[in-house]
């Protein structure tokens, strides 16, 4: 059993699983539900930095399925909590697939980005900023599957012309000799780095605007507050921020540090620049027509979520159809693939939802909300903001937000807040749960989306490489952040 058990699992991977399932049973018992839900949380963080080794939907999947054996949450409450996040879900399943059906365009645009665009340091502003506008007006995980199809799109180019027997900068040596080693780690880590500074930037632009994350949404709500309020409430706290975030990518790529400012190998931008020019050259008749369809369909999907004509998995889902309708692609094994992306990670999403049910229904988190609330009021918008970015770094910030506030409405409408007190605690809360969060992979859906992809292992990005790169913005933005809260707020 144990040689099938995970699979290609290291075996001592497949002794601590086995060890965790073993022990959270005798915890349970002997140290209480509370503690053994603590214990269990460390346990799922664990499952996913060790996604390179196997995929946290088994893993933490086999936790999750305990959770509920053990009844430290129920079927019921488990599937209250992904109903909540129907939306989300819906977004996973149908924009990541539609976004497949936009790869070729998604290509042709960034190849001329990527070769025409010399300057690294120029390059990684750009998908700071690009990312933040369409973060701000779309939303982080759309943006994060356009970076990651991008990224898949241009590793498989270097690969194709690393598997083969080309020679397109014509001096006498095979590309992928040319190619190889040195070359290749180079160009995993200028991938890298640009990657990383693009879902940092949807991080940016997501915390601006009352579309930006599902989070923001629901505290706008609760407040009464219309896309141009929301923005001006947050701007006090989110614009010094994102100038404080661009200046981060500066120093980041002038003084390379924390894995970035990696350029793209000068061998491998002539090469793939080469290789570009040949494919705009044998571009078929068909081929153009399907770009200009595809061009179409980003044009819709702009406006569609710009307007929010319709739940994002909706607009999603009209565009797999419009795609698939105007460029003929009308069998069942032509469709399929594009769901490949994104279903494993719904299939994860759920899962973590099975956790974030445990965390409500044990009060985990009750206890620092409390201790929160019974603060001084002049000190209260900081410590939320703090308690905020911790417990969205360790869980989930839409489920973070979500519980703080519940808390903080039902504490205005026992007459213990005014008005200002509510509007200034909401503002600490969202900006607590967007920005310190980009600490871990977990904290933000977009980076775990990241974490989880087919590119990771492309690009040798791995939980703790993540982390790392990861560290100077959460850094910075949560500092920032905090001192915006602190004496602006």
């Amino acid at each position: 059993m144990l040689k099938f058990f995970l699979g290609n699992s290291p075996k001592w991977y497949k002794y601590t699983i086995l060890a965790f399932l073993v022990f959270n049973v005798l915890s349970y018992f002997l140290l209480g539900p509370v503690i053994t839900s603590w214990i269990i949380i460390g346990e799922f963080i664990f499952t996913l930095a060790m996604a390179l080794k196997c995929y946290p939907l088994v893993t933490g999947g086999l936790l999750a399925i305990q959770v509920l054996f053990l009844s430290l949450t129920t079927p019921k409450n488990a599937y209250k909590e992904v109903s909540l996040n129907l939306e989300v879900i819906l977004l996973l399943m149908f924009m990541v697939a539609a976004i497949y059906f936009m790869k070729p365009l998604l290509m042709y645009i960034f190849s001329k980005v990527f070769t025409k665009v010399k300057s690294k340091m120029l390059l990684s502003i750009l998908f700071v900023i690009l990312a933040a506008v369409l973060s701000a007006f779309l939303d982080a995980l759309t943006v994060t599957a356009v970076l990651i199809s991008v990224g898949v799109g241009f590793y498989g180019v270097y690969h194709k012309i690393h598997s083969s027997d080309m020679d397109l900068d014509h001096e006498g040596t095979l590309d992928r000799k040319q190619l190889s080693g040195e070359t290749l780690e180079q160009f995993r880590s200028f991938m890298r780095s640009l990657i990383m500074h693009g879902v940092v930037g949807t991080a940016l632009g997501g915390v601006m605007t009352l579309v930006g994350e599902p989070q923001n949404l629901l505290i706008g709500e609760k407040l009464g507050w219309d896309f141009i309020e929301f923005f001006n409430r947050m701007k006090i706290i989110t614009i010094p921020v994102f100038i404080a975030g661009l200046a981060t990518t500066v120093i980041l790529e002038k003084f390379k540090l924390f894995g970035f400012g990696a350029k793209l190998p000068e061998v491998a931008r002539i090469i793939i620049e080469n290789y570009t020019t040949i494919e705009d050259e044998k571009r078929t008749a068909k081929e153009k027509y399907r770009l200009i369809i595809q061009a179409i369909a980003m044009v819709l999907l702009i406006i569609g979520l710009a307007l929010h004509l319709a739940p994002v998995g909706f607009i999603g889902l009209a565009l797999i159809i419009f795609l698939t309708a105007f460029m003929g692609i009308i069998d069942e094994h032509q469709i399929g693939p594009a769901f490949e992306e994104a279903l494993p990670f719904t299939g994860l999403l759920v899962v973590f939802f099975v956790i974030v049910a445990m965390i409500h229904d044990q009060h985990l988190f009750k206890p620092i909300i409390d201790y929160a609330l019974s603060m001084d009021f002049s000190i209260q918008p900081t410590i939320f903001y703090i308690a905020n970015g911790l417990l969205s770094a360790i869980s989930d910030n839409v489920f973070v937000a979500t519980v703080y506030i519940n808390e903080v409405q039902a504490a205005f409408e026992a007459g213990n807040l005014s008005r200002l007190e509510y509007e200034k605690l909401a503002i600490a809360i969202n900006t607590g749960t967007n920005l310190p969060s980009v600490a871990t992979p977990n904290g933000q859906a977009a980076f775990l989306f990241l974490l989880t992809s087919s590119l990771a292992p492309l690009i040798n990005l791995s939980y703790g490489k993540m982390v790392k790169m990861a560290f100077p913005y959460a850094i910075v933005l949560g500092g920032i952040g905090l001192l915006c809260v602190k004496y602006l707020l």
